[in-house]
């Protein structure tokens, strides 16, 4: 059974080179000098980033348990992560918008810096005040970055299809190539150079600092509504405001909730759907596979976006079914092939179909997120940009938070299911934003409220 994990990589590397080989004039967006340096300061920035996230990931789980905590303490660990970004997230969202989005960006590396200098402490307290601090940087990872790169590119006066090749090209480094040198340069750390656990959150501090310096030096600030007259408070009506007076805002904000909710979970999932009678299986391989077939994804999204048709709103309806029929393969193999009594041992024939169908999810993925950061530019008013991708985060950190205090609850099947059916009905919601597309926006009518507020 090894073999089939070196053929499905083998078989997905060699599908991404051709991808990228490939591509002719359609599939490439010609852009000028001066927008293809700042394009690539965002992505070394971005890159160092992501090594900053990816590197830690692999090991928060088997530091903690080195430190002598059990599965109840580390969930409750996991839990205060979450329920930080869900709390501060938009707050920090506003500050940024309200104080610049560049500070915001430093205020992630040093943020986040600390959340890794705490992981040297065995003391329960510390490690909670690490995570807490660590929900705050996630939050601020998925909305500060983004918001200065729309900002700044527009203020540049670049072409507006040239920001998908910024977003795609983000993706395939961050998402799929950073992770994977992240997993094995972990791997060296640890294993190789047996440098312990803490030793990756070393290595992602000195990345996150490297970032913070590039964005000291070369990047310019830039603000949401920088007018004096609007307390934090009043953002967020604003930012309310514009979601529920346009529905186009508030089935984006739904359909990343159901996506990404799905995803998190997947993300707690896949481990015992691969190994349900303690198989042996390559945890580290198979989370660069899953990364490989990210990249894959992001290598169609390119393309896709590349090209006036089909529009981001239509390919993505397919997606999400794709995704949703992805995360239904561990109930029909639960059905259709009998479970193994035999405890160890390698991967099973039903968790061989699973790996293929993960594959196919992660894939998705790749494609998901380059793409609702399209949408997200179009969509999104700048005035509160990072404020209103907040909100959209309060209801996938409830999400979260459940699922990882009734992990073990319900069946793993029945887990499954409920992704499959949210990734069903995002693709109802996307049917229906594709429908209404086209109309104008009506942020303006929550915004002409907000002024209103503020006096």
């Amino acid at each position: 059974m090894e073999l089939f994990y070196f053929m499905v990589f083998g078989a997905l590397s060699a599908v991404v080179a051709a991808l990228e080989l490939s591509k002719n004039s359609k599939d490439r967006i010609n852009t000028s000098p001066a927008f293809n340096s700042f394009k690539n300061n965002y992505l070394v920035v971005y890159s160092l980033m992501m090594a900053g996230d990816w590197l830690q990931g692999p090991y928060v789980y088997y530091l903690y348990s080195t430190y002598g905590f059990g599965k109840g303490d580390i969930g409750q660990l996991f839990i205060a992560g979450f329920g930080s970004s869900m709390l501060f997230g938009t707050i920090v969202g506003s500050l940024a918008d309200k104080q610049g989005r560049k500070r915001a960006c430093i205020t992630y590396c040093i943020t986040y810096i600390l959340s890794c200098i705490t992981k040297h402490s065995p003391e329960y307290r510390i490690l909670m005040i690490g995570r807490v601090l660590g929900g705050i940087a996630t939050s601020l990872l998925f909305s500060a970055f983004e918001s200065w790169l729309v900002a700044e590119h527009n203020k540049r006066g670049f072409e507006q299809q040239w920001l998908s090749l910024t977003f795609s090209k983000a993706i395939f480094l961050g998402n799929g190539l950073i992770a994977i040198l992240s997993g094995l340069f972990g791997n060296l750390l640890v294993d190789s150079l047996s440098l312990g656990p803490v030793a990756p959150f070393d290595a992602a501090a000195c990345f996150l600092a490297i970032g913070m310096a590039i964005i000291f030096s070369s990047w310019t600030e830039n603000f949401g509504d920088p007018s004096e007259n609007k307390d934090l408070l009043t953002q967020f009506r604003g930012a309310a405001i514009a979601i529920a007076s346009d529905e186009k805002i508030a089935l984006l904000g739904a359909i990343q909730s159901l996506f990404e909710g799905s995803m998190y979970t997947f993300v707690f999932l896949w481990t015992p759907a691969l190994s349900p009678n303690d198989e042996e299986i390559p945890h580290g391989f198979i989370f660069a596979t899953f990364m490989l077939a990210s990249m894959l994804g992001s290598s169609l999204a390119s393309r896709l976006m590349a090209r006036s048709a089909p529009r981001v709103e239509s390919y993505l309806q397919i997606v999400f079914v794709i995704s949703s029929a992805s995360l239904l393969l561990p109930i029909i193999t639960n059905f259709l092939v009998a479970p193994s009594k035999v405890k160890g041992g390698s991967i099973s024939f039903a968790g061989c179909l699973q790996l293929l169908g993960f594959c196919t999810f992660e894939a998705c993925v790749g494609i998901f997120w380059p793409s609702i950061m399209k949408m997200r530019s179009q969509y999104i008013p700048e005035e509160a940009r990072s404020t209103i991708m907040n909100f959209f985060r309060i209801p996938l950190n409830i999400f979260v938070c459940i699922v990882l205090y009734n992990v073990d609850a319900f069946p793993i099947t029945i887990m499954f299911g409920m992704c499959s059916i949210f990734l069903f009905v995002a693709s109802i919601l996307q049917r229906r934003l594709m429908a209404i597309s086209d109309k104008p926006s009506t942020w303006k009518v929550g915004q002409q409220w907000t002024l209103r507020l503020s006096h």
